[in-house]
């Protein structure tokens, strides 16, 4: 019995605003070290699949350079196994950009297929959990499945963002459909599938020659396959999992792991996430620095008099001087400036937070106005930056020419230089 897996990474991840400007959503940084899809890589390598085919769209090559030949996670094999990248190619037969999931694996078939796999299992790259998908195929053998649909309860409120499950006392879906304005349940598909080979190959035959069809698994492909009566069965999954589609789910998933215990644990020695880590040196607190329930990783320099409270440091970041932060999350070698302060933030790569600016900031509940500052911006020293502020990636001191007078960028602003978002 051999299994070949299938990550869908090539999503453009809108709704993640500046932070996927330049990268695509799976290369997203997560928790510090690491990106968002080394929890499905290493979801498989955990559960002894190391035959692994990563599919690219959007802006892969962070997600290139991430991966690499797969070296970090033991899937840097030349003959049995390892993993593949492809992307949309050209070739006799009309491909194109994705039009949707089911075609993206369509396009790349006669890789999915070749070989000896007997099931095929489809990830999305831009969850974050832990899963033995061992255990998920043995249950899918042990149905006489066609296909297997992870499920998992989700708050009534947020299950239009789903596709929902309606199943028997056996976990037979007996109904389904993606993403419904009014939801009939909340047993909501996690989007991490098993197929038998010689089914997926043949559904996706079929799905490609239906001109009417939107060629994705949730829109069509499971819905035509409840239709038809075959064996489709929902897996139930007891355990975390998010969608980190959005900025105040990306934001909450961080949140969750400073909760104590932990949502999901990252210490498990027995289910390592596994990473490419950069060569950074020890983390330096200096004297009189204040730090609470907070995650610092390496190269951190954080300096006399800084308070740092409910929040997740990357590598190399610096915070100054009598700077604080609290509820934020700052990406690798992030520069916040002496006496600056940086609350409920998502802070990207290489931004500068001038000194003296106040950005963002902890409100009431319900309301969380997470602000944004895109990757390599510099953020004027002596402003304040509102609630639920974007800033767009490349942005500097000039770019606040029309905010100079007062120093203040209101609630809910989102600046952007055109001409730079176009050069990134």
């Amino acid at each position: 019995m051999k299994t070949r897996a299938v990550i869908l990474a090539g999503g453009e991840g809108t709704r993640l605003s500046v932070l996927t400007a330049k990268r695509a959503k799976p290369a997203v940084p997560f928790a510090g070290k690491y990106r968002i899809i080394d929890f499905a890589l290493s979801n498989c390598v955990n559960s002894g699949i190391f035959d692994v085919v990563i599919l690219t769209q959007y802006r892969p090559h962070s997600l290139n350079d991430h991966i690499g030949r797969g070296q970090p996670w033991d899937l840097d094999r030349s003959f049995t196994g390892g993993v593949q990248l492809l992307q949309p190619f050209k070739g006799r037969k009309d491909t194109d950009w994705y039009i949707g999931t089911a075609d993206a694996v369509w396009q790349n078939l006669n890789f999915v297929v070749r070989g000896s796999a007997d099931y095929v299992l489809v990830l999305s790259g831009d969850h974050i959990y832990e899963m033995d998908y061992s255990e998920l195929v043995d249950y899918h053998i042990s149905k006489g499945a066609d296909m297997t649909v992870c499920s998992i309860q989700v708050p009534m409120d947020e299950a239009n963002r789903f596709g929902i499950l309606d199943v028997d006392s056996k976990n037979h879906v007996k109904d389904f459909v993606e993403k419904p304005a009014n939801p009939p349940g909340n047993n909501a598909s996690m989007g991490v599938y098993v197929f038998s080979t010689q089914v997926l190959e043949k559904m996706l035959t079929e799905d490609a020659a239906r001109s009417s069809s939107s060629h994705d698994f949730g829109k069509d492909i499971i819905p035509r396959m409840v239709a038809q009566n075959m064996k489709v069965f929902a897996y139930p999954f007891q355990g975390y999992w998010v969608d980190v589609g959005t900025v105040d789910a990306y934001w909450d998933a961080h949140m969750d792991l400073l909760n104590r215990p932990p949502a999901l644990s990252l210490n498990n020695r027995d289910w390592v996430i596994h990473t490419r880590s950069e060569e950074r040196p020890p983390s330096v607190i200096e004297q009189g620095a204040v730090i609470k329930n907070s995650m610092i990783t390496n190269g951190v320099v954080i300096c006399e008099g800084a308070v740092v409270e409910r929040s997740i440091l990357s590598p190399g970041v610096y915070v100054g001087p009598k700077a604080v932060i609290r509820e934020s999350i700052i990406l690798t070698d992030s520069y916040i400036e002496a006496s600056a302060v940086v609350e409920r933030c998502i802070i990207d790569k290489q931004a500068v937070i001038g000194h003296g600016a106040k950005v963002g900031k902890i409100q009431e509940l319900g309301d969380l106005g997470i602000t944004v500052i895109g990757k390599n911006a510099r953020i004027p020293a002596g402003f304040t930056l509102g609630r639920n502020v974007v800033i767009g990636t490349d942005l500097g001191p000039e770019d606040f020419e029309e905010y100079v007078t007062d120093k203040i960028v209101p609630n809910g602003k989102k600046l952007f230089n055109e001409k730079k978002a176009a050069k990134s």
